[in-house]
Order: C-alpha cells, then sequence, then structure tokens
C-alpha cells in the first residue's frame, strides 16, 4: 500500500511506515491542484498543517483509507467529506503536549518581562533599563480558556510558578477542573479576573472569532493574552483595537488567521505583540513522538485495526482496546454471516451485550455490525467511520441494549438481530480463550469459529440427513473440517453448520437441498 506524505515529518515516523512494508512517498509544498492530481494512487495520506485537505482532495481520492495529522488541530481537513468517504481523520494528541504548553508558559513570561523589546533593543546597540518595567506573574490569576491536555499541562506548570489558575470549558465539569489544579469559571468571570489569558481551543463552528470585540471589552483591564491554539479564534482587528485602547497590555501569538503571515500584517510592527511562527509543537522531541504516532495510526487503519486517535471514528481508550478488539471482528463477522445465511434489506439492526463487557462503549461494535451487514450490498466503501451515516441515510434504526449478567454459558456475549417487516434473524457470539466464536444461531446453539467456508442449513432432525449429506460432499472430493447441530428438542428444526476445506459449487446446491427435504434450502457462507 501506498502513504503519501505532504509536509515535513520527522525521519522516525518515515522509517516505522517503510518497516511495515509500506510504500512511501514524500512530496511537501503541493499546491492544492497538485494535491488533488497526486492523491488517486494513494492509500494513506500524512500531513501537519501545511496542506489543507478540502472536499475536493477526498473526492478525488478514490484509494483513501486514512489521513493522519502529525500533531493536534484537524481543521485543515474536511473530517463530514471524509467521513463520507469512509476515509479514517486520525492525529497525534499527545506528541507535541508538553511542547505547546511549554511555548504557552516561554511567551507569557516573555511578555511579563518584555523579552522580546528588551532582545531588539539590545541588538540593536542600546541599554535602557527603565524601558522595559516587567510585571511578575506569582500571585497572579491565569485564565485558560478551554482545558485539554495542553492546558493540563499549563496548569501544573503555572501552579508552581505561584499563579492562581481560571479554567473555562464547557465539556468539563468542576471536578476534572479541580483535579488539574483549577477553578471551573464563566467565560465572563474568567476574562474580569485574569491578569493572563490563555486560549487552548481547537477552530470551528462555535470558536471562529470567539475572543472579538464584545469578549475583550469584558478583560481586566492591562490583562495579557496568549495564544497557541488556532489563530482563526481571534478577530485580529479586534485584537488590534484593545491593544491600541490600552485594554489589553499585550499579546503573544504563535498562530494566525492567514497562514504564513502576510508581511504587510499589522501584527508585525505592533509594540505590544509578540510573535512566533507556530512553533508551538515544534522541539525535536515533539516532532520525533508526533511522527511515531501519525505513523503507527496509518500503520493501524490500513491493517484494519482500530486506531487509537481517530477523529471520525468510535474512539476506543488504550486501556481497553486489548480486551474489545477481538469483539470488533467477532460482530462484523456475525453480521456477515446473516447477511448471507438470511439476507434482507435490514430496518432495523439491535445489538445486545452481555457480561463484563456491557461496562465498556461498545459504540465501535454498532459500526462493525453495520460495516459487516452493509458491506458489498451497498455502493460505497463501507468501514467504522461512515457505517453509521450510511445506515442511517438508509433509514436503517440501530438499537443498542446492555445486560450487565453473564448469559447463561459465556461471560461475554453479543446477540445480533436483524429484522425487515415481520422477517427477523439473529446470531450470537463470544470471545473464547482470546478467539471469536459463533456460538448461537437463531437460539439454536452451535459454535464454530467464524473463519473459511461453510455450508449452513435448516434440516428436520431425523436419522440419516448428516450421514447423506457427508456422503454427497465425498462422493464431490469436499473436505469436511467439522460438523455442528443446533436442535432445541429431538426430531425438531435443527440447523446443520458444516465446515469445508473447499467451496461447495453452487451446482452442488440442489442435491444437498434435495437431502435436507421439506423446502430447506441450505446456504454456502463464507466468513
Amino acid at each position: 500500500m501506498k502513504v503519501l506524505v505532504s509536509d515535513p515529518l520527522a525521519e522516525a515516523g518515515l522509517n516505522l511506515l517503510r518497516e511495515a512494508g509500506l510504500d512511501v512517498t514524500v512530496r511537501t509544498g503541493l499546491s492544492p491542484t497538485e494535491l488533488i492530481a497526486t492523491i488517486p494512487a494513494y492509500d494513506a495520506l500524512i500531513i501537519r498543517s501545511g496542506a489543507k485537505v478540502t472536499a475536493d482532495v477526498i473526492a478525488a481520492a478514490k484509494n483513501l483509507k486514512v489521513i493522519a495529522r502529525a500533531g493536534v488541530g484537524v481543521d485543515n481537513i474536511d473530517i463530514p467529506a471524509a467521513t463520507q468517504a469512509g476515509v479514517i481523520v486520525a492525529n497525534a494528541p499527545t506528541g507535541n503536549v508538553a511542547a505547546a504548553a511549554e511555548h504557552s508558559i516561554a511567551l507569557m513570561l516573555a511578555l511579563a518581562r518584555n523579552v522580546a523589546e528588551a532582545h531588539r533593543s539590545m541588538r540593536a546597540g542600546a541599554w535602557n533599563r527603565k524601558a522595559f518595567m516587567g510585571v511578575e506573574i506569582c500571585n497572579k490569576t491565569l485564565g485558560l480558556i478551554g482545558l485539554g491536555r495542553v492546558a493540563g499541562h499549563i496548569c501544573r506548570r503555572a501552579a508552581g510558578l505561584g499563579m492562581t489558575i481560571l479554567a473555562y470549558d464547557p465539556y468539563v465539569t468542576a471536578d476534572y477542573a479541580s483535579k488539574m489544579g483549577a477553578e471551573l469559571a464563566s467565560i465572563d468571570d474568567l476574562l474580569a479576573r485574569s491578569d493572563f489569558i490563555s486560549l487552548h481551543l481547537p477552530l470551528n463552528d462555535a470558536t471562529k472569532r470567539l475572543i472579538n470585540a464584545e469578549m475583550l471589552a469584558k478583560v481586566k483591564p492591562g490583562a495579557r493574552l496568549i495564544n497557541t491554539s488556532r489563530g482563526g479564534v481571534i478577530s485580529e482587528a479586534d485584537l488590534l483595537a484593545a491593544l491600541d485602547a490600552g485594554q489589553l497590555a499585550g499579546a503573544a501569538l504563535d498562530v494566525f488567521e492567514q497562514e504564513p503571515l502576510p508581511a504587510e500584517s499589522p501584527l508585525r510592527t505592533h509594540p505590544k505583540i509578540i510573535l512566533t511562527p507556530h512553533i508551538g509543537g515544534s522541539t525535536t522531541e515533539a516532532q520525533y513522538q508526533v511522527a511515531l504516532d501519525a505513523a503507527a495510526q496509518v500503520i493501524e487503519a490500513l491493517n484494519d485495526r482500530p486506531v487509537r486517535y481517530a477523529i471520525n471514528a468510535p474512539l476506543i481508550p488504550s486501556t481497553d482496546i486489548e480486551f474489545i478488539s477481538p469483539f470488533i471482528g467477532l460482530v462484523e463477522k456475525m453480521a456477515r454471516f446473516l447477511q448471507q445465511f438470511q439476507p434482507m434489506q435490514a430496518e432495523r439492526v439491535e445489538l445486545t451485550v452481555y457480561g463484563p463487557l456491557a461496562e465498556y462503549d461498545t459504540k465501535i461494535l454498532q459500526a462493525a455490525a453495520l460495516r459487516g451487514l452493509l458491506a458489498g450490498v451497498v455502493e460505497e466503501r463501507v468501514n467504522v467511520v461512515n457505517a453509521d451515516f450510511i445506515a442511517h441515510s438508509r433509514g436503517v434504526i440501530v438499537s443498542e441494549y446492555r445486560q450487565r449478567h453473564h448469559y447463561e454459558r459465556y461471560e461475554n456475549m453479543v446477540t445480533l438481530t436483524v429484522r425487515a417487516g415481520d422477517q427477523k434473524a439473529s446470531v450470537k457470539g463470544s470471545v473464547l480463550h482470546g478467539e471469536p466464536y459463533i456460538v448461537a444461531v437463531a437460539d439454536r446453539w452451535v459454535e464454530f469459529p467464524p473463519d473459511g467456508h461453510y455450508l449452513v442449513s435448516w434440516h428436520r432432525d431425523k436419522p440419516g440427513v448428516i450421514g447423506h449429506l457427508g456422503m454427497l460432499l465425498g462422493r464431490n472430493d469436499i473436505n469436511i473440517a467439522f460438523m455442528h447441530v443446533g436442535r432445541s428438542t429431538p426430531r425438531g428444526v435443527a440447523i446443520i453448520v458444516i465446515k469445508t476445506d473447499e467451496v461447495i459449487p453452487a451446482a452442488l446446491l440442489p442435491e444437498i437441498n434435495a437431502v435436507l427435504g421439506e423446502d430447506f434450502r441450505a446456504r454456502t457462507i463464507t466468513l
């Protein structure tokens, strides 16, 4: 498989990709038109902040399976378009956290002590100690707008510097903020009380130009603003006005609405602003780690394994991956079994989990079930990223139920039921000794690994059926690996599951059905 790297990436990441047997091409600085022309040949794309992965790029990327961002922000990727196309979008959210936090602290200290202006003055040959009177940060209040990973690291460092920390984040609890060492506050309260304000926000419709004239009017006079997150969260024109009016004493910016920052931008010449060229994550250690993390995401995705930091797919906590992973493949195989054994246009899909498995977030199992049911049935490529979208667009209702007690003989079990009108089909599965097994079909207990070629059918449980089937397959040189029969009552309707080493030819099915009798119809299934 082929990987395109369109932004600079540390050699460690490139080596990891090559060691995994991937064909890696590095082409940095591609224009949008060049990227659209180049991307069709590739299965994976690795970017940083330079490349823009638009809907047009994704539409052209007929083979693309994963986009990995070697960094945190993914606002340069059209995630809805990627999701609809079934392309996984992943980032590397932990690799440059310490670097970004340290850069925020560095900018705060530079603002407090006029480091940049004093440096320029010295370079020009001056010696003017009185011109650069600063302020201490000890016993000052730091307001963090956004309390994610980077802000969490800042909390610990700022506390060590003797600061009081406020945080505004509508997606965290007061208890979480307290554990980070911060007091949760409203945004208005934070702006009014903070001596330094540091922004840690993604760029989206809700945050675009969040820091505008209205917000800046609420800031404590003489406060200082730091932004190492995304440039678009600040109205730069309103920021300049607040600095000119004296509402803000200074600002330090690492990110900008337009990057690279235009040479004629008034931000470049304003005496109260410190500028750095988007280098928050630019440390040797950070670039090494995000390169490894991005490469690892690509390798996992291309090997159809759970992607730890997927943005647009169900997220599995790293502590749960080992336990959950076997069930993902199991549920998809269960769905593929039903689609072949009792095909129908699904109207409802129901997933029930039993036992300790019910304590986990099993949304990815829903996606796996939909993938198994829809792949090969619909025209689109279906995976765990877009399965829910495709199902919803076709009116399929998906429900999940949890039973925290274990079910009969299995500690952890999953039941998948598909309904269409009066039709119903169901199958049960479990993971036994680390391996996935289908354990029941329509409440008839059987136990077999969903892997290989099968002959499956209902039949009347009576003497001679199994023997005749075995003889028929033997005469046609089809070797039986194993056979299971599931029944509810003696001489009632039972199910037979026969695994064969060879594919049973369709031409043989009429003879098999004649052995079964009573209008029973066998199905050949490949899993």
